[in-house]
C-alpha cells in the first residue's frame, strides 16, 4: 500500500502530457512538458508491445513500471488503471494515463490535484494536465493531436505546443521529455525503443525538444540506410542516407559515416564530397582515417587512405 504523504515524497510533477498509440505502426508513445527539473525522469514510462504511462501531478513513480508490469501480464488500460489505484491511498492527488498495445486507454485525474487539471480521450490516446492556466489547455491538446500530421513523433511534439500556446503551466517552463517504443513486442523490455529523448532544463523545452527528435530522426535513417547497405540494397540505402543529411545537413559525423554507405554503393564521387565538406568543418575527423582503419574500421589500403585524406586540401578533387 501506498501510504506516505505526497507533499512531503512525492514528485511536484504538475505537468501537462500525452500518451499515444499509432494505430498504423502500432509505436506507442508519452510526452511531457514541466516546470520541473528532469522530468523525463519521472513522468514517462512505455514498453514496446506492451504500453505507455504517465505519471505526473503529486506523481507515484510506480504506477510507470507497475502499470507496465500489469499490461505485460494481460491486462487492458482500463485493469491495469484501477488496480493501480486500488492499491494507493493517496490516488486523489494523482493524474495518470495509460494506452496499451490495442489502443485502449484509462486516464485519472485525481480530486486533490491543482487547478486547472483535467484530462481528454480520443482515439487511442489521451492528454491530461494540471495546474495550467486555465481549463482550455487539455481540450487545446486534443484538438492538436487529431489536427497534425506526420508520424507519431511529430504529433506528439504539436500537442505539446498546443498545451504551450494555450497558456501551459501556470509556473512557466522548464524541462520536457519524449518516449516512443515499437509496437513489436522484445525479448528485453529495454530494447525497442524509438525514441528516449529529455530536455532537463531550457528556457524553451518544447522547442529544444523538437529540434532532439530531427536529429533522432536523421540518425534512425541512417541505421537503416547502413542495414540496407549491409545487405547490398545499395539504392535504398543511398535513398536513406540522403533524406538523413538532407534532414540534419549540419552533422559532421552523418556525412563522415555516411561516406562509407556511398563508397560501398559504388558512389565515391558523392562520398569524396562528403567528406571534403566534413574535413572542412572539422579537420579533426580526417585524424580519425587511420585510426579506424587500423581497427579494421575501414579499408587498411594505403592508397586509398591518401586519396581520401587528400580531401582536406582544397582543390583536392579526385
Amino acid at each position: 500500500m501506498f501510504t506516505a504523504s505526497p507533499s512531503i515524497i512525492d514528485p511536484f510533477v504538475h505537468t501537462y502530457s500525452i500518451v499515444a498509440r499509432d494505430p498504423d505502426t502500432g509505436q506507442m508513445g508519452v510526452a511531457v512538458q514541466s516546470h520541473y527539473f528532469s522530468v523525463g525522469s519521472t513522468v514517462p514510462w512505455a514498453e514496446a508491445g506492451v504500453g505507455a504511462v504517465a505519471t505526473q501531478a503529486f506523481a507515484n513513480r510506480d504506477y510507470g513500471p507497475e502499470g507496465l508490469a500489469l499490461l505485460r501480464q494481460g491486462r487492458n488500460a482500463a485493469q491495469a488503471l484501477e488496480i493501480l489505484l486500488q492499491q494507493d491511498e493517496e490516488h486523489e492527488t494523482r493524474q495518470v494515463a495509460l494506452v496499451d498495445a490495442q489502443g485502449h486507454v484509462a486516464a485519472h485525474t485525481g480530486s486533490r490535484c491543482i487547478a486547472s487539471a483535467g484530462h481528454a480521450r480520443g482515439d487511442h490516446f489521451s492528454v491530461q494536465a494540471n495546474m495550467m492556466v486555465d481549463d482550455s489547455v487539455w481540450p487545446a491538446m486534443k484538438r492538436a493531436y487529431e489536427e497534425a500530421g506526420g508520424d507519431l513523433a511529430d504529433r506528439l511534439i504539436a500537442t505539446l505546443e498546443a498545451a504551450q500556446e494555450a497558456g501551459g503551466d501556470i509556473r512557466g517552463q522548464q524541462a520536457a521529455a519524449i518516449l516512443i517504443v515499437s509496437g513489436q513486442q522484445q525479448q528485453q523490455w529495454w530494447h525497442g525503443r524509438l525514441f528516449d529523448l529529455r530536455v532537463e532544463d531550457h528556457p524553451h523545452p518544447v522547442e529544444e525538444l523538437k529540434r532532439l527528435v530531427s536529429i533522432r530522426k536523421a540518425w534512425l535513417l541512417f541505421d537503416r540506410s547502413n542495414e540496407l547497405a549491409l545487405a547490398q540494397r545499395y539504392d535504398e540505402a543511398v535513398n536513406l542516407l540522403r533524406k538523413a543529411i538532407e534532414l540534419e545537413p549540419d552533422i559532421t559525423e552523418l556525412q563522415f559515416r555516411g561516406s562509407a554507405i556511398l563508397f560501398m554503393a559504388g558512389e565515391a564521387p558523392e562520398a569524396l564530397a562528403l567528406l571534403r565538406d566534413a574535413f572542412a568543418r572539422e579537420p579533426q575527423w580526417a585524424e580519425l582515417v587511420p585510426r579506424l582503419a587500423a581497427v579494421g574500421l575501414m579499408p587498411d589500403d594505403p592508397g586509398l587512405l591518401k586519396y581520401i585524406l587528400d580531401q582536406r586540401s582544397p582543390g583536392g578533387d579526385p
